[in-house]
């Protein structure tokens, strides 16, 4: 359904309803732009800690602190 749509229909039945629906249907607004809020905070500080170690990977290997893959291989075939 068009966000259009759905905002006609929303408008259409919206003075239908209670004071008291109403009261409640704005608390059910209000709680999801809360978990949107919520969720897109979470997902930004993911972002900024992905970032961050990336950021401290490529400090290591350009310090030449890192292993091969060949050296990976020989070190886990001892395991």
């Amino acid at each position: 359904m068009e966000a259009q749509t759905i905002d006609s229909q929303i408008l259409k039945y919206l003075p239908m309803l209670g004071e008291d629906e109403k009261q409640s249907l704005l608390g059910v607004i209000k709680s999801f732009l809360s978990l949107k809020k919520d969720s897109k905070s979470t997902e930004t500080a993911f972002t900024l800690d992905y970032n961050r170690e990336l950021d401290e990977a490529l400090a290591r290997i350009n310090e030449g602190n890192f292993m091969t893959q060949e050296e990976v291989e020989k070190q886990s075939a001892e395991w």
